[in-house]
């Protein structure tokens, strides 16, 4: 089961109903766990860390690619071997039929961000506690995420008809959240002392195109529904706050000078794909990636410190050894500082399927292999040029061996880290400025300076 934290100092825990959790996938499927959890919680459930002390069990599944549909099938299976009364929602819920055909037995399915059923689903399996206390629930909500870090979304959908991708079938199109809740949510999450938001959705630099940009007040002025306006207000919490899944459309660069002035963080996570045209186009991605690289120069020009990661498809059908040479090649050019990569693998529904020019799976290993390896080159040179610099740093875990933090770069689980070993005082949620060792391709280490981060030397 997910790790979760048990309930057992809620009011009258030993005697109010228990729902276990499995939460497959992305963060943004995360969140969702984490508002259902919240839902149960203000109404008197608690949540059990284990199997055989939950009265049912909720499976919050992935199904983006066949192969995580398979991981949220044996996730599935395993709840209805050990309790056997398993609650089915999320992205494979929308294949309710392939669902029931393997698992007749569970008792309700339900598909992605729906909220009611799920909780609805839960009163029938498991009557809910009479009179529940509101107050069982801190205001930021449940979440799974450690206490100085959160993920924000601020839109669900996705507008995009990428070949390869079934996220609007799944998710339906963009539906971007007020910028006043998304707003409250985010003071609430600081309030209860986040220190880092992570702002997701499936394309945050297109946050409130659906609304018209709707205008609105906040703090005082009046403020659009746009991704430059959030990243204003998001920037003046005082918090660190990091960009995922951002396209790189023109109006990104107003966001630039909010890096540059240290009021949002200097990192774009990009979702890149390929950089060969003909790829992109079989795609159905944008094939301009001579006019990406020179927006990534204006966009070091104006925050030398930018940090961009991004994420590759290799084996994509009809990939060439040419249009993979000419990924590499982009790859030199472009100096990314994080790159994650996949295997191209079909997904049922999507329309790459039907591509022609299939990769045999040997050359999808070898390609990723070299993907990996050169790339590995250059982030070993982007970091070691760290070294010496005096970067602040956030502070993940503490154990015996020192304490394990992130710099600005560093987003959690999927990035690097940042090893301190002389870690006397410091706790997690801890920012501190540090001065960089050494460093790999992957990961710095550094030694504190001990002084607080943000004031003057």
């Amino acid at each position: 089961m997910t790790e979760t934290t048990p309930d057992e100092n809620a009011p009258n825990s030993a005697h109010a109903p228990k729902i276990g959790l499995v939460s497959l996938g992305c963060p943004k499927a995360l969140v969702d766990s984490e508002r259902i959890v919240t839902r149960l919680r203000a109404e008197g459930y608690v949540l059990s860390p284990s199997y055989e002390g939950a009265d049912a069990v909720v499976v919050n599944t992935c199904g983006f690619l066949n192969s995580a549909k398979e991981e949220s099938l044996q996730a599935i299976g395993e709840a209805l071997a050990e309790n056997g009364r398993v609650i089915v929602t999320g992205c494979l819920g929308v294949e309710a039929g392939r669902i029931r055909d393997q698992y007749p037995d569970v008792l309700a399915i339900t598909g992605p961000q729906a909220y009611e059923a799920v909780v609805e689903a839960v009163h029938k399996a498991v009557p809910r506690a009479h009179d529940p206390f509101l107050d069982l629930v801190p205001p930021d909500g449940v979440r799974f995420t450690p206490r100085h870090y959160a993920y924000l979304k601020i839109s669900e959908g996705c507008n995009h008809s990428c070949s390869f991708c079934i996220i609007p079938h799944l998710r339906g199109p963009l539906q971007s959240r007020p910028f006043t809740d998304v707003m409250r949510e985010a003071e609430r999450l600081v309030a209860a002392g986040v220190q880092e938001l992570l702002v997701i959705s499936q394309d945050t630099s297109a946050y409130g195109v659906d609304l018209g940009y709707a205008e609105t007040e906040w703090g005082g002025r009046q403020v659009q529904t746009r991704f430059a306006d959030l990243a204003a207000a998001l920037g003046s919490l005082g918090v660190w706050v990091r960009m995922h899944y951002v396209y790189p459309y023109p109006h990104v660069d107003q966001v630039l000078p909010l890096m540059a002035e240290g009021r949002i963080l200097p990192y774009l996570d990009i979702p890149f794909q390929h950089a060969s045209p003909r790829i992109l186009k079989a795609m159905r991605r944008p094939a301009h990636q001579e006019k990406t690289l020179e927006r990534l120069a204006r966009w070091r020009a104006q925050c030398p410190d930018l940090a961009v990661r991004s994420t590759f498809i290799v084996g994509f059908p009809g990939e060439t050894e040419e249009d993979f040479v000419q990924l590499l090649d982009w790859l030199s050019e472009a100096r990314l500082a994080r790159v994650g990569c996949f295997k191209y693998e079909d997904v049922d529904g999507a329309p790459a399927n039907a591509l022609p020019g299939e990769v045999p799976e040997e050359v999808k290993e070898e390609r990723y292999a070299r993907l990996m390896a050169h790339q590995q080159a250059i982030s070993a040179k982007v970091l070691g040029a760290r070294v010496g610099e005096t970067l602040e740093v956030i502070v993940d875990d503490v154990d015996s061996e020192g304490a394990i933090a992130r710099s600005h770069w560093d987003a959690p689980e999927i990035d690097g880290n940042v090893f301190i070993e002389d870690c006397e005082g410091l706790e997690p949620g801890d920012r501190l400025l540090a001065t960089v060792t050494d460093a790999s391709e992957y990961d710095l280490w550094a030694s504190p300076v001990r002084q607080p981060a943000g004031t003057d030397a």
